[in-house]
């Protein structure tokens, strides 16, 4: 009787979970094993694993999964994680109007919406747009970054939006950090590098690898951002996994196609997750 009152309040919960996450899971997991297509088909059939052996047989598609490898490590893992994490440290001896004005200014690209910030990454990137203007008055030369290096330019964007989660998840850390231990460390002569290797990092390692969980995941859904400034071009130079799988299933109509490579990245994020669980879970 006992088990059964612990239960029934989740009950709700798990009915929901089932029904709008489990379910539609489910049902793509399916679709991604069949032949369905948008239009010009009366019925689907199952066609076993051909969408995935066609998947690992396009070239379109390899593409697709190394630049999502890249754009990963260079906005997530590089970018996101160390710039979240300096500013996080150096916000810890600003003084409060500083720490106002850099939490403000990274915090309001964050809530930006991704369409938008988008918009403003393209204006900042484009032929015409405002880094040339600034490297012209400079006298430096100047590209079409869109065009030259566009997976670079939207890792960079990525960096400048997403920075504030990593920022906000140190900051929470490194205030957990008892400050007498730190002064210890200085009185003792360890200086600011010795004491981030073996005090700082050490002591946060935990929300170190939690954010980069979170991070990783949130980028490899990337989507509205990139489609906004490149639309994957030019000749797929930045067609992420998201922008490949859109292609293939509303551009092209093969939605069992589509869906397939929509699975392989829901597999690729559960990979990434198992990885950062069980490094978290050896540091119990």
């Amino acid at each position: 009787m006992r088990s059964l009152t612990r239960v029934l309040p989740l009950t709700p919960a798990v009915v929901l979970l089932l029904l709008f996450l489990a379910g539609p899971i489910a049902y793509c997991a399916w679709i991604a094993f069949t032949d369905l297509q948008l239009t010009g088909q009366a019925e689907e059939s199952f066609v076993g694993f051909e969408n995935f052996r066609t998947a690992f047989g396009d070239e379109a598609f390899l593409n697709a999964v190394w630049l999502t490898l890249v754009f990963t490590v260079v906005s997530a893992l590089l970018g996101q994680n160390t710039l979240g994490l300096a500013l996080a440290a150096l916000m810890q001896r600003a003084s409060k109007p500083v720490r106002t004005l850099t939490g403000g200014i990274v915090i309001a690209a964050w809530v930006l919406p991704e369409v938008v910030a988008g918009f403003l990454l393209y204006a900042f990137f484009r032929r015409e747009g405002t880094l040339n203007a600034v490297l012209d008055w400079l006298h430096l030369p100047s590209q079409n970054w869109l065009f030259t290096l566009p997976i670079l330019a939207v890792s960079f964007a990525n960096v400048w939006r997403g920075t504030a989660f990593s920022m906000l998840v140190y900051s929470a850390a490194l205030n957990e950090i008892p400050k007498e231990i730190t002064e210890a460390a200085e009185v003792d002569g360890a200086g600011g590098w010795r004491r981030l290797w073996h005090i700082t990092l050490p002591m946060i390692r935990r929300s170190i690898g939690t954010n980069l969980m979170l991070i990783t995941l949130q980028t490899l859904s990337v989507f509205g951002l990139i489609w906004v400034m490149t639309r994957g071009g030019p000749g797929g130079k930045s067609q992420t996994l998201p922008l490949f799988m859109y292609e293939e299933a509303f551009q092209k109509s093969m939605i069992g196609y589509g869906t397939a490579v929509a699975l392989l990245l829901l597999v690729v994020g559960s990979l990434f997750s198992v990885v950062y669980l069980r490094l978290l879970r050896t540091e119990v």
